[in-house]
């Protein structure tokens, strides 16, 4: 019969929510020291889609696509103003304001980068690290300035678009990303002899 002495042993000391790390790396103007500055995020959701079909009277529910909502990063003010200049500066490499339609340095590799949220253990240690791949920045929040604002650091949110992420828990398949895999095996000749070929 479970009891609390089986519960602190199962449960250990729990994981914390302040116990993070986020980088941001791979941009088309390179990387940002976020692990000093990043206050608050979530490790990214992702959403199975549903389909009912009808079949005499009755709904089968049926997977759809699976999609990836957006992902935000509470980020504190730095001294040198170099993250807040980072966000600005990538996402004016995708659209400049002056002249819209232009891509400025981004046209020639793209305006993704990637991104990393590793959960970290009591000690310290990593627990599992989250890749977000092809991501850039879509809400780049704006900063409220008050004479009356004491004692506290100024802070922003920036919200990314996200086409997909993974863990080290739940890697990548490898292929197509279809999930399914066909082997194919042919036994061709006379004498015995084997062709297999597989898909």
């Amino acid at each position: 019969m479970s009891n609390i002495a089986t519960f602190k042993s199962r449960f250990g000391q729990g994981v914390r929510p302040n116990q993070f790390r986020v980088s941001i790396y791979d941009s088309p103007i390179g990387g940002v020291d976020m692990e000093f500055y990043a206050k608050a995020t979530s490790i990214p959701a992702s959403v199975m889609g549903n389909m009912d079909v009808p079949f005499r009277g009755r709904q089968l529910k049926v997977p759809g696509d699976r999609t990836f909502e957006d992902w935000t990063v509470t980020v504190f003010s730095d001294d040198g103003w170099s993250t807040r200049a980072f966000f600005e500066l990538w996402m004016s490499q995708i659209q400049g304001h002056a002249r819209p339609g232009s891509s400025g340095g981004a046209a020639s590799r793209g305006p993704y980068g990637a991104a990393r949220v590793n959960q970290l253990a009591a000690d310290g240690s990593n627990l599992a690290t989250y890749v977000m791949e092809l991501i850039y920045p879509t809400n780049l929040a704006a900063i409220d300035l008050d004479w009356g604002t004491n004692d506290t650091p100024e802070e922003y949110q920036v919200t990314f678009a996200i086409n997909n992420w993974y863990s080290t828990f739940n890697p990548e398949p490898v292929g197509n990303g279809s999930g399914s895999g066909v082997d194919v095996n042919f036994n061709i000749g006379t004498n015995g002899g084997n062709l297999n070929i597989g898909f």
